[in-house]
């Protein structure tokens, strides 16, 4: 039951995260690349720190002040305040969000954006998968088989018409999925804090970073930002502040394979969104392949539920 209600709680993550990509098109046909990306992630961050300041008060009316007993008070503002790790995952955020938003923003109409871009992007899960698996020991088979699919299914997506059929955002996004696979080795390494901290930090990082780049870079006007308000807003508060929240409550519950599995789900939601919301079309060939991607994003996690099997039995 437990696994159960986290895989729900991991889908309802999914499915934002999925329909925020349709929010990222829509603000892309009104502010530019670092512009929606500085707002989102500042809007994230004052989400995420109300969240923080709202859980203090609510541990301290219980005669808490951390996650386990009172001796957590005497952690270092150090332990506490993730400074470091916040500025090197909000590095790795800002890099991948870079790449997502300009690939969003440099297709051609006609496209189905919101659907190709969710499922390159989905292609990180493999090259974890794959940096896993190299990190100490051989590639397992169905990892190899996740490789192919992968190739395969994004050779259908990009590429069945040739070169013509390969956009500039195509690459963008796969940058994207490289830059997201970076972001999650990181913050695997600083796995042991506070992790609303430390996704606040990185989004502030971030935000910081991306509103250095537009300042240089883009024009920035009121009301670009005012016809761009509400897309902001569910990036920022649903995609950045919700669903990281959910996250982090679902995967309480549920085991790490099944966890990664249910949120890879954001892809396919990402093409329904698509789909329901900004009638794009996808030809038979584009979701042939987008069907591959996602079937090799599944293959990829299998070696992880192997390996529990495996330990469980002996």
């Amino acid at each position: 039951m437990k696994n159960l209600k986290g895989s729900l709680i991991l889908l309802m993550a999914a499915l934002i995260w999925g329909t925020a990509f349709v929010a990222q098109t829509s603000a892309a046909n009104s502010v530019q690349t670092f512009t929606m990306n500085a707002s989102r992630s500042l809007v994230g961050a004052l989400f995420l720190l109300i969240v923080i300041a709202i859980r203090d008060m609510v541990k301290r009316a219980r005669g808490k002040t951390g996650d386990n007993d009172l001796k957590q008070d005497k952690l270092s503002e150090k332990t506490s305040w993730p400074v470091m790790g916040g500025i090197c995952c909000g590095c790795m955020l800002f890099c991948a969000m870079g790449f997502q938003q300009a690939g969003i923003g440099a297709y051609p109409e006609g496209i189905a954006i919101a659907g190709r871009s969710g499922f390159l992007t989905a292609t990180y899960v493999v090259m974890v998968a794959i940096f896993v698996q190299l990190r100490g020991k051989k590639l397992h088979p169905f990892v190899l088989m996740s490789i192919v699919g992968t190739i395969f299914g994004l050779y259908l997506l990009c590429m069945s018409g040739g070169f013509s059929h390969l956009y500039f955002g195509d690459l963008l996004e796969i940058l994207c999925a490289v830059c997201f696979t970076g972001h999650i080795l990181v913050a695997d390494h600083f796995r042991k804090v506070d992790s609303i901290k430390l996704s606040c930090l990185q989004f502030l990082t971030c935000g910081i970073l991306s509103g250095a780049v537009c300042l240089f870079t883009e024009s920035v006007s009121v009301s670009a930002l005012l016809d761009a308000a509400v897309p902001i807003l569910y990036a920022g508060i649903m995609s950045s502040g919700v669903a990281y929240t959910l996250q982090l409550v679902g995967q309480k519950f549920a085991e790490p394979a099944v966890a990664s599995i249910v949120m890879s789900l954001e892809s396919v939601f990402a093409a329904l969104a698509g789909w329901v919301i900004l009638h794009e079309r996808m030809q038979t060939r584009e979701l042939i392949g987008c069907i591959l991607v996602f079937a090799a994003v599944i293959l990829a996690q299998i070696p992880e539920f192997l390996t529990k099997k495996s330990d469980e039995t002996e």
